[in-house]
């Protein structure tokens, strides 16, 4: 099939794009001080082909964090590194947006300044739920979440204004675009869904009062760079992290006209069975988002290219962005330009380490790996 589609140019907010093909964001946990460096620089401008690339999760601050040895945007010295990232990137042409994350009640104590408990919208168990922790032996791994304390109303601004300085400073290390991560499961999905959002105030209840505080860290970011510089990522219907929604596609199409009406640059949409479910998005709701948000629509989710192709062509989405291609595959965009084989990944080395499964896997070889019939 041709991928002629794929490979055309895309405006995107203040940018031009060379193809739509975007890099989905990918936690690698390789920061084991929370600060980008080498690594990252050779990691990221490895793939600057990409038509976007969307960084890392980085938490906003450190009561954000629930996994070790993830990047942060919270201080000078993170927004030093995360420069160097962006100017390895620019220097190969490339184009890169920075994702902000809180991960709310999928934490642990452990990750916590002083030891306090995570913080979420209620006082809910993400049941089920592990986070990423460094024990005290100094080994790392996957350990059951904390019970979180319910934020305050009084509280919420602080977190807003957390969002807004992360957006300032990747705006200060050069990045071009930010995306919030109001998806997977995470604080800012918390708030939307009904089964970890018990609140009796005016962020709880109502579809529009459990958007209010995503939606006012959308203003608030929105302010600070510009809409036109903006993302916001989604997962309607998901379940993970002990996630459940009764109203999940009603909030979606809710927060596709509020996002709509904002401006923002792009809403990307991540399919629920990225995490194991057997939950899809029907033909229907893919129509529903296209019809309620005028900016830039991009799916996610176990996509090749011909899937991909089709879902352009057909008019549904503008791009498409891949997440576990790109860990095996720097140069993807030339391999699909070309029908070229694909690199498998390594899950062993998805997360911690360091060169190994990161910035090692091969390119292609004077096009040796073209399938032969597609050539």
């Amino acid at each position: 099939m041709s991928v002629d589609t794929l490979l055309t140019p895309l405006r995107l907010g203040e940018l031009t794009l060379p193809n739509r093909i975007l890099m989905a964001p990918l936690t690698r946990a390789r920061t084991p001080d929370g600060i980008p460096g080498t690594l990252q620089e050779i990691y990221y401008g490895q793939r600057a082909g990409a038509g976007l690339i969307i960084s890392e999760a980085t938490n906003i601050s450190p009561t954000a964090r629930g996994y070790v040895y993830t990047p942060g945007i919270w201080n000078d010295a993170q927004e030093a590194g995360w420069k160097g990232v962006v100017q390895a990137v620019h220097a190969k042409g490339g184009r890169i947006a920075l994702q902000l994350w809180h991960v709310g009640r999928v934490s642990h104590e452990w990750l916590q300044p002083d030891g306090q408990a995570p913080v979420a919208p209620s006082a809910l168990k993400a049941e089920g739920a592990k986070c990423f922790v460094e024990f005290p032996d100094g080994s790392a791994g996957r350990h059951p979440t904390s019970m979180p304390r319910a934020l305050g109303t009084e509280e919420l601004p602080g977190i807003v204004e957390d969002y807004r300085q992360a957006a300032e400073r990747a705006d200060r290390a050069g990045f071009d675009m930010v995306e919030i991560h109001a998806a997977n499961g995470y604080l800012l999905n918390q708030f939307l869904a009904t089964g970890s959002n018990r609140r009796t105030d005016r962020y709880g209840g109502s579809i529009e009062n459990r958007a209010r505080f995503p939606l006012e860290v959308v203003d608030a970011v929105a302010e600070a760079i510009g809409p036109a510089r903006v993302g916001v990522r989604l997962t309607p219907f998901i379940e993970i992290f002990g996630l459940s929604d009764d109203e999940p596609e009603a909030m979606a199409c809710y927060m596709a006209e509020q996002l709509s009406r904002r401006g923002i640059a792009y809403l990307h949409l991540n399919e629920p069975d990225w995490a194991g479910g057997e939950i899809h998005f029907s033909d229907a709701f893919r129509r529903s988002m296209r019809e309620r948000f005028a900016g830039t629509l991009v799916f996610c989710g176990h996509y090749d290219a011909d899937r991909a192709e089709r879902l352009i062509e057909g008019g549904i989405a503008d791009a498409v962005a891949m997440g576990r291609p790109y860990i095996a595959n720097p140069d993807l965009v030339e391999r699909i330009r070309i029908g070229a084989v694909w690199n498998a990944p390594d899950p062993e080395t998805f997360y911690g380490g360091g060169a190994e499964g990161y910035t090692d896997y091969p390119f292609l070889d004077n096009g040796h790996d073209r399938l032969a019939s597609l050539t």
